[in-house]
């Protein structure tokens, strides 16, 4: 499987099996994921149907992967290879023995070439072995009463080969196996460029146990294991650091070019490169699951999430294939039947048309483009989920951002806790750290820290609730203890006024209608921010608002620092919805960056769902359209970019493959172009897109 038609082709008559209820691809790793009823349909029944679509698929065993054989790897290559051969043979004792060879490539009469016994017999040999892949998928589309671009060739060289046109015949079974050769290979390196992070983790990790240390496959290494890493060894396992510092280039996962420090309780991501320092970690994924495995099953399989220029190119084949076959059956009836026209000429005539009317570089011409861009996003920390989410990143008019951990550094600290009504500080700390031990919220962090440093006691919680968008609730030595923002407070608004006014953050908590404490802590914004939002703006946005549950006092001083037109304070999950719902009927398309834990619902409301891969890269991927595996906003600028890169390549790809269609039809109309010259023309054409949208691949951040 690659190729954007064969995908369509599998999508479209499989999703007819009775028993199957959903189908997904992976067009790097050549995998169809099928989701069935076993009752109604078995897998040799699946594999029977591809087999009757001029295809072979076998089962995927994830422990019993066997790798390709020759044929698989080689075959096609072989078969365009002797093709071409078998053609210059047949073109060179052609032209040894012709003295008319020349204007016979040059111009046809119509009445075909006399040629030796022998020049046939290696022009059979070359279109044998050009339309052998060819042929199955031609005769399957055939059986399902189906002309494509298959059934367009196949008929084209049996025409080619009626009129003695052997040469021409030849030609065009060898250049239609390169151009799918050439696809074939365009995929291939767009598909290493992302499978080649794969290749680079470890086989093996240091697996401690007590005293010993073990090498063990990275396949067989459990959840919970410790694993140990030595200086200048790559990361073999995701994993959280328990002892040990170093710095750890990690550009592999998230683009970053400066190695990043690590240390106890930060998480360190396989494939990744450790420095001079040991660490010895606790993994936290199984080798199928790392982040690096995620990213490579998640940019192969984008690829049924399709633009809608692909869907656009695909859907607009499909008639223009069978249409073409009426344009050519009518140049090739009409003349002779109605103005006296020779039979042989004009049938030859429509053969060329029906060569130039070849849709192949019009289908290619989005796939390649998607592929390309879509593994050089993910080699830059930018995931994008497929080519319908690479258009509307170029679309976007504004952005909304959440503000703690986003537009902030996420690690806000705690200035001072301040009991009120007479609650004794210790007491009052020790439970606000119970309930923020169960919070993944970096407020929650912050403040379950800073009580481990002032030495505090560990209490027991139970009955742990979150009150979404507002804070949490647990029960505490037989109380019922809230924390969260100051909306939580029903009693205190005069302190909260003060408070508020700082400019800090503000946590409240207490007990049923009393109030405990205030805590208030800062978060600056990170250093890059204010540059990526001016980077937003000269990329063509033309509005960027602040969306946060915190109240105005904190989030105005960061929209004044990093240039955001307006914040929203003060909002609860819905209500960020229906702010964003706003900037979509003020601005059409809009983006929502978050962390993809507590802004789900605005990123699935807004026209493009980002989040920073900064509290888990797992729950990012899940929750999002596009990911950014670090922290570093100036990512931003560089997807819209990029973007618009992409859909520009993709424009000029349709219209070069459109334009150069209409010219060789005007010249075959005015009789002037010759079969060599229709196989040439559309060669060229797919050449030239396939190499066009291979130019994505050197996108940089």
């Amino acid at each position: 499987m690659d190729c954007a038609e064969e995908v369509s082709l599998l999508r479209r008559e499989l999703s007819k099996q009775k028993g199957v209820t959903s189908l997904g691809f992976n067009i790097f790793e050549a995998k169809m994921t099928v989701q069935m009823d076993p009752r109604r349909v078995t897998p040799q029944q699946i594999s029977e149907a591809v087999a009757r679509l001029g295809m072979r698929c076998e089962t995927w065993r994830d422990q019993e992967v066997r790798p390709p054989s020759w044929w698989t790897r080689r075959g096609r290559a072989a078969l365009t290879t002797a093709s071409g051969v078998f053609l210059a043979g047949a073109m060179l004792w052609h032209a040894l023995t012709s003295e008319h060879f020349l204007i016979a490539l040059l111009h046809h009469d119509g009445d075909g070439h006399r040629m030796q016994a022998g020049v046939v017999a290696l022009c059979l040999l070359a279109i044998l072995c050009g339309a052998w892949l060819v042929a199955p998928k031609a005769w399957s589309s055939l059986r399902r009463r189906q002309a494509d671009m298959n059934v367009l060739v196949i008929t084209s060289m049996v025409g080619a080969s009626v009129l003695g046109e052997w040469i021409e015949g030849a030609t065009l079974a060898f250049l239609f196996a390169l151009a799918g050769m050439l696809e074939s290979w365009s995929l291939v390196r767009a598909r290493n460029a992302v499978g080649a992070l794969i290749k680079i983790s470890p086989q093996e990790a240091s697996v401690v146990h007590g005293d010993h240390e073990h090498r063990t496959p990275v396949e067989l290494v459990p959840v919970g294991a410790r694993v140990r890493i030595r200086p200048g060894e790559r990361v073999p396992c995701d994993g959280v650091v328990e002892s040990g510092e170093s710095f750890v280039d990690q550009a592999l996962i998230t683009g970053e070019s400066v190695p990043v420090q690590k240390r106890q309780g930060k998480t360190v991501y396989a494939g990744t490169m450790n420095g001079d320092g040991v660490l010895e970690i606790r993994s936290t994924q199984q080798a199928s699951d790392t982040t690096l495995a995620r990213m490579v099953r998640m940019v192969g399989g984008s690829h049924h999430r399709r633009a809608a220029s692909d869907q656009f190119v695909e859907k607009f084949a499909r008639i223009y294939t069978p249409a073409v076959f009426g344009l050519a059956f009518l140049v090739g009836v009409v003349p002779p039947l109605f103005f006296d026209g020779a039979w042989t000429h004009w049938f030859y005539q429509s053969m060329v048309i029906l060569l130039i009317s070849c849709p192949c570089a019009l289908v290619i011409s989005t796939p390649v483009s998607i592929v390309a861009a879509l593994a050089s996003a993910a080699r830059n920390g930018v995931l994008v989920k497929g080519g319908v989410f690479l258009e509307a990143a170029a679309k976007l008019r504004a952005f909304a951002f959440d503000k703690t951990g986003v537009l902030t550094q996420g690690e806000p600290t705690v200035i001072e806790v301040v009991p009120v009504n007479g609650h004794h500080p210790r007491e009052t700390l020790a439970r606000l750290a119970a309930l923020e031990r169960s919070s993944e919220h970096p407020i929650g962090r912050a403040i379950e820290k800073y009580a481990r440093q002032q030495g505090v006691e560990t209490l027991e919680t139970r009955g742990f609730r979150a009150l979404q968008g507002k804070g949490a609730e647990a029960e505490i030595r037989g109380d019922r203890f809230w924390a969260g923002s100051p909306r939580l407070a029903s009693d205190m608004k005069s302190n909260l006024v003060v408070e508020e006014a700082s400019g800090n953050t503000v946590v409240a908590c207490g007990s049923g209608g009393d109030v405990w404490a205030l805590v208030r802590l800062e978060d600056s914004p990170r250093p890059e921010a204010a540059d990526s939002l001016r980077g937003l703006r000269k990329a063509g946005i033309q509005h960027i608002a602040i969306l946060t549950g915190d109240v105005e006092a904190a989030a105005a001083p960061v929209a004044r620092k990093t240039g955001a037109d307006e914040v929203h304070a003060g909002l609860l999950p819905d209500e960020k919805a229906a702010v964003v719902d706003g900037l979509i009927r003020r601005f059409g398309r809009v983006a929502m960056v978050g962390d993809g834990v507590n802004d789900a619902l605005a990123m699935a409301r807004s026209s493009l769902g980002i989040a920073l891969a900064t509290r888990g890269a797992h729950v990012a991927m899940e929750a999002a359209d596009v990911v950014l595996m670090s922290s570093d906003l100036r990512k931003l600028p560089f997807l819209l970019l990029h973007a618009r890169r992409t859909v520009h390549v993709i424009q000029q790809n349709i219209v070069f493959a459109l334009a150069i269609k209409a010219v060789f039809l005007a010249m075959a109309f005015a009789g002037v172009a010759t079969l060599w010259m229709a196989v040439a023309a559309d060669m060229g054409a797919t050449l030239l897109v396939t190499f066009n949208g291979l130019r994505l691949l050197r996108a940089r951040a």
